[in-house]
This record gives structure tokens, C-alpha cells and sequence, in this order.
């Protein structure tokens, strides 16, 4: 259980130089600190890295939870699934992490492939290797060498424009497999920017009504309704929806350093005096690493 009054700052989407951020997890403990955060989870896309570092810092001041983000994709679309409070040793949980990275592996040198093959985009071996052993390495990083090598002004021509024009048919973390080992894991599944997880487009009304009773049908447990990129209205309609199914409630700014313009803490919380039901659940019944 995590006491934490009215004023509290929370931030339960945060990711490192682990996945795709610019800070090391031992810097974003600091930043943490200096912004004044109360409650933070590291989120990390697909990996468990960056949990297990700050949860053996001796200087930790605030609450911490353990958190993953897996990119999922099925028949019916792409999911965000979030994981909060599991064990960061138990198998199931691993065993996904494992499977998911040799996904995430085997499609960078599929895209750095492509790009040379269809665009002529090449990369010294040493600068090839150096991306080959980041923890994960994806789509951001295959830009950053496009940008120093002058193939693209900035991160949205080169994702856009050249990497994503390859395309994947298959091997991709399903959303119930996702759900299933953050359960076996003892964690608490969640749906991250659930207005924002099919790519590009806005899923809200019956829609996204549609697309949480498919998810709870696999065992989700809580929705992100408070976000950066949510306005007013989206985060009324979420709350409703977590209300409605009896969802936990999370807060998330989905800080990546220098890779988005998006500060800690940025997740709208603040615009509500005595927080939602859900959350004040979700607090009383995760598990932290330290408090």
C-alpha cells in the first residue's frame, strides 16, 4: 500500500537509455528527485533492465514501482499493454521480455537491411555493432544514425518517410500474452494511451468500448486515463470508462528525455483536487520496490 496525500506528484510511464530515452536510469532516479516526484514507475519498451537498476540504488527517496511497456500487435490492431508491480525475477514475465527482444533484434537488422537495400542508407560496421548491443535498440536509434549522416532533418522524416516503410506481417508480443505473464508475474496489466495504441489513429466511443471489453476479457485490469497527450474530454471519457468497468486508474507523462518534448510529471494530474477512485485502488493495491 502506498500512502501518499492529495499533492503528491506520480509519474508511472517514464522510459531510460534501456529502451528508447535519453537518460540512464540512474539519471532519471536524480531527475526524479529534482522535479519533486512522490511515485514513479520506469517503463521500459519490452525490457526489465532499467527497473532492476533503480531498485538496488541505496538512495532512492521516492516510492518506486516496477513497470515494462510491451508493444503488442494482434488480428484486431496494435495495444501498448503496461505492467506495474510485478517480480522482477519471476519467470513468466521474463521468459515474454526474452521473446520480445528477439523480436525487437531481429527487426532493426531487418529495417538497417531495408534502408540500405531500397535507399542506399549505409552505416560503418563499427557505428552497425555499437547499435547491435544497445539494451534495445529500435526505431529512434536507427534515426539518430540517419540524421549524423545527413539522410534525414529529424526523427519524424526518418521514422516516416524511409523506416517505416518496411513492413511486418507477424512476430509481435500478443496483447494477451503480455497480460497473461504480467499476471503470472504478480503485476497489475494496464493500457497505455488507450486513445493513442493504434499507431496513429484516435480510437474513442464505442470503438474503444469495443477494444476494453476485448482486453478485460483477457485480464487487463487498468487504463493510463490521465496522460500528456490527453485532453479534458479524453481523460473524462476514460474515467467513465474506468468507473464503468471497474478499472484501476494510472498517470503517466511518457517521458523519454530529449527523444519527445514532454516533461516528468506531465500527465494532467494536476488538474483534479482529490484524485479518482480507481487510482486511489490502484495505490492501495500495487506492490512497490521501495516507499
Amino acid at each position: 500500500m502506498i500512502y501518499l496525500d492529495d499533492n503528491a506528484r506520480i509519474d508511472l510511464h517514464l522510459h531510460t537509455t534501456v529502451s528508447d530515452g535519453t537518460d540512464t536510469p540512474e539519471e532519471i532516479a536524480r531527475l526524479v528527485k529534482k522535479a519533486g516526484i512522490d511515485l514513479f514507475s520506469v517503463t521500459d519498451h519490452d525490457a526489465l533492465k532499467g527497473c532492476k537498476v533503480i531498485a538496488g540504488l541505496p538512495d532512492l527517496d521516492a516510492a518506486f514501482i516496477t513497470g515494462v511497456e510491451f508493444s503488442c500487435k494482434d488480428e484486431e490492431g496494435k495495444y501498448h499493454i503496461l505492467g506495474y508491480g510485478y517480480d522482477p525475477d519471476a519467470k513468466p514475465i521474463n521468459d515474454l521480455i526474452s521473446k520480445g527482444h528477439g523480436f525487437r533484434m531481429k527487426k532493426t537488422k531487418e529495417r538497417l537491411e531495408f534502408i540500405k537495400d531500397r535507399f542506399g542508407f549505409e552505416f560503418a560496421k563499427q557505428e552497425i555493432k555499437e547499435l547491435l548491443e544497445l539494451d534495445n535498440p529500435g526505431k529512434p536509434h536507427i534515426a539518430n544514425l540517419m540524421i549524423k549522416h545527413g539522410y534525414a532533418n529529424d526523427k519524424k522524416e526518418a521514422i516516416r518517410k524511409y523506416i517505416d516503410q518496411k513492413r511486418f506481417k507477424s512476430e509481435y508480443v500478443r496483447p494477451d500474452e503480455a497480460i497473461r505473464a504480467i499476471l503470472e508475474s504478480g503485476g497489475i496489466p494496464v493500457l497505455a494511451h488507450p486513445f493513442y495504441g493504434n499507431g496513429g489513429d484516435l480510437i474513442i466511443g464505442e470503438e474503444m468500448r469495443e477494444r476494453l471489453v476485448r482486453l478485460i476479457g483477457f485480464g487487463i485490469k487498468g487504463v493510463e486515463a490521465y496522460y500528456s497527450g490527453f485532453t479534458d474530454k479524453l481523460i473524462s471519457q476514460m474515467l467513465a470508462f474506468a468507473e464503468e468497468y471497474e478499472l484501476y486508474v494510472t498517470a503517466g507523462s511518457d517521458y523519454h528525455g530529449h527523444n519527445k518534448i514532454i516533461e516528468l510529471g506531465d500527465n494532467n494530474l494536476d488538474r483534479v483536487g482529490d484524485g479518482p477512485a480507481g487510482l486511489k485502488r490502484f495505490l492501495n493495491d500495487v506492490r512497490t520496490i521501495k516507499a
